[in-house]
């Protein structure tokens, strides 16, 4: 079973499979454009995508305010439970800071708003220690009201949840997963190998998703799957199954959009331009301190769109993907 594997016995939810670090898509005016997020989100269900990542590094996390991170993590769960797959797709809502108070109040905040877990990053420029982090996160365990996802991103933290540190926090019975963006073949097959079978090992790239399923890992957190999603369960899906020939696959055929999506620019500005030459979105607009890809690099991300059949033409976009945005608009118009 994919998704979330919820349990009325107190036993940890088991995250598995394809989750989307969503985008947060801004109207002209630089606010956050709520109709698109909704559609996004839909398409994403219809897709199959096994569990939804608002509020991330993807989402812009750190230019939100507040009252737009929960507005974002309310919208994502209306939007999930406007379907009988609620029940199948976990919502995990990123929370983290670099201030373990503010953490547990978002955290807490996350709960009420109905998430089933919270992504929490490594603490960030304040460098802690591996004693420190272990304190900061068992501090969010046990009083954030979810369950938790350590996110190890040490090229944007600063900081590196080393092995022994995160395998002495999977102890803790809210310690759910780890999202692995280390980089570290070694520390992913340490954690792999040694945690708890009921905490899930998520992958933090992309490209790196096939080799932590290889090593017995569960997933990934998918920035690729905003464009993709359907390509990432089955990619998912395909490794658990124990067909790794089918894994690797998908992996090869989709390995150009997982490199393009870190050129020209940070995460998220290149998926936000992907999405919105493929007509998923309707704005690439960021927020500063980001800026939209220079004309160059969006003109080489169309060209690897092309190649890949994600839109048809230099001023087309990909009809199927268009008629499935369409169908999410008729189900906003229906709700309505």
């Amino acid at each position: 079973m994919t998704g979330s594997t919820r349990t009325t016995n107190g036993a940890r939810p088991m995250l598995r499979g394809a989750f989307t670090a969503l985008v947060t898509p801004f109207d002209e005016h630089g606010d956050v454009d709520e109709a698109a997020f909704r559609q996004l989100v839909r398409w994403q269900v219809l897709a199959g995508i096994d569990g939804l990542v608002p509020c991330g590094t993807t989402g812009e996390s750190p230019t939100l305010s507040s009252d737009e991170r929960e507005r974002v993590i309310a919208l994502t769960v209306e939007t999930v439970s406007e379907r009988a797959s609620r029940s199948r797709i976990a919502v995990v809502a990123g929370t983290g800071t670099n201030d373990t108070a503010a953490t547990v109040r978002a955290t807490r905040r996350a709960a009420a708003l109905g998430a089933d877990a919270a992504l929490v990053v490594a603490p960030y420029y304040n460098r802690p220690d591996g004693r420190m982090l272990e304190a900061h996160y068992r501090a969010v365990a046990d009083e954030g009201d979810l369950p938790i996802v350590v996110y190890n991103v040490p090229s944007r933290t600063g900081t590196n949840v080393s092995a022994d540190v995160f395998l002495r926090l999977s102890e803790h019975p809210r310690v759910v997963a780890l999202k692995e963006a280390s980089g570290s073949l070694d520390q992913i097959a340490v954690i792999c190998r040694d945690r708890p079978r009921d905490v899930a090992v998520l992958a933090g790239d992309d490209a790196w998703t096939l080799p932590v399923l290889a090593l017995g890992g569960d997933g990934v957190i998918s920035v690729a799957s905003n464009e993709i999603p359907g390509e990432m369960v089955a990619l998912c899906a395909a490794a658990r199954s124990g067909d790794l020939d089918g894994a690797r696959r998908i992996h090869e055929r989709w390995l150009g959009l997982f490199q393009a999506n870190f050129q020209g620019g940070p995460n998220p500005v290149p998926v936000k331009a992907a999405l919105a030459l493929m007509g998923l979105i309707d704005s690439e607009g960021v927020r500063l301190p980001l800026l939209p890809l220079d004309p160059g690099d969006r003109d080489r991300l169309a060209a690897t769109l092309r190649s890949l059949g994600l839109v048809e033409q230099p001023s087309g976009r990909m009809t199927t993907r268009v008629e499935r945005l369409t169908t999410a608009r008729g189900s906003e118009e229906a709700v309505a």
